[in-house]
């Protein structure tokens, strides 16, 4: 059976379920409510690029200036490479997960031999005002709508309080993981298995609740944070931390960003807000703000150096980067760019990290 930990890598590098019976549904980004799609009683899977390989499919169709990540997963839905997917649900979370959305939308009604899924866009926006608000409840009641069509299953109050409440356990318990990681007593690419091992949620809980309670090596190194784009996979992280790095935090959604913030209520309400107001990303969020949280997270994990990671074609992170770094000098941390990498990858020939 193996450690809670080393099962919750094995789901992680798994990626995708072998024996779920339900409904599965593919999510793209960070702004899908995932609760409303355990409430319907269907798995939520948040689809990842696979880097390295070839997108030559996924750039005849969204060109060739997208980021890669977009481009590795069309490439892959294209090709039948994430195994049943019955649904998919995009976010509207940056430029490149829109462009997939309508791409996937035109092949599925041209060419419906492809297979691809039927999808729905997710439209949360972030501003913060009431009219905002509103317009976020509009699209989550039409999001119900299409999830009880595609399940057959009423999203009852109760429902979805249930799920709610199940989610926000899991984001406690990922900051424990955290503060485990913190302690240097997990790796950042340890870290990134349990925050993104695809399981249902109740069962996440579990090892993630086992993890907890195990005995966990201490690492040693210098501690490093991430920011700038996001990482679906553990590669560039796996290269900082065989230069004897280790990864302490990171500000992006497929790390602790996603347990920034809680829910708090169990209603459909604030279920709204909490995606409103998730954040700060790159991609929609003041520059100030991003430096202002990136310097606070870094020196609350005792960071002594500060990456920031930046795919080709991700354009937002570049413009943070200066403020990012005037804001970490009253903490004492330097801070280094790394432009342009190619996905999953990242050029240490210039600048020695360990």
């Amino acid at each position: 059976m193996g450690t809670p930990l080393q099962r919750l890598v094995e789901h992680y590098e798994r990626r995708y379920p072998a024996d779920w019976d339900g409904l599965v549904i593919g999510c793209v980004g960070q702004d899908v409510p995932v609760e409303l799609v355990t409430a319907a009683g269907a798995l939520p899977v948040r689809l990842a690029g696979l880097p390295g390989a070839d997108v030559t499919a996924g750039e005849t169709y969204l060109g060739r200036g997208v980021d890669p990540a977009a481009l590795s997963v069309l490439t892959r839905l294209l090709a039948g490479e994430y195994g049943r997917l019955d649904r998919l649900l995009v976010s509207r979370d940056c430029e490149a997960s829109l462009r997939l959305f309508y791409a996937v939308r035109e092949l599925r009604r041209l060419d419906p031999g492809l297979g691809l899924p039927e999808t729905c866009l997710v439209d949360v926006l972030h501003l913060p005002h009431w009219t905002t608000t509103r317009y976020n409840r509009a699209r989550f009641a039409e999001l119900v709508a299409v999830l009880e069509r595609w399940t057959g299953t009423r999203l009852t109050a109760p429902r979805i309080a249930s799920a709610i409440t199940l989610h926000d356990v899991r984001r406690e318990l990922w900051r424990a993981v955290s503060a485990l990681r913190r302690d240097l007593r997990l790796t950042g690419v340890q870290a990134l298995a349990a925050f993104g091992a695809v399981l249902p949620v109740v069962e996440h809980n579990r090892l993630l609740r086992g993890l907890l309670q195990s005995d966990v090596d201490v690492h040693t190194g210098r501690r490093v944070f991430l920011t700038g784009s996001s990482h679906d996979n553990p590669d560039v992280y796996r290269s900082l931390e065989e230069l004897g790095s280790v990864v302490v935090g990171e500000d992006h959604d497929w790390g602790d960003l996603l347990a920034t913030r809680l829910v708090g209520e169990p209603t459909l309400a604030a279920l709204v807000e909490r995606y409103q107001y998730n954040g700060p990303t790159a991609a929609r969020a003041s520059i100030a703000a991003r430096a202002a949280h990136t310097a606070q997270a870094a020196a609350d994990c005792g960071a002594e150096l500060v990456v920031s990671y930046v795919r080709r074609n991700d354009d937002a992170p570049p413009w943070d980067f200066p403020a990012q770094r005037e804001a970490l000098r009253p903490h004492g941390i330097p801070a280094v760019l790394f432009d342009r990498q190619e996905y999953g990858s990242i050029d240490l020939s210039e600048v020695f990290v360990g």
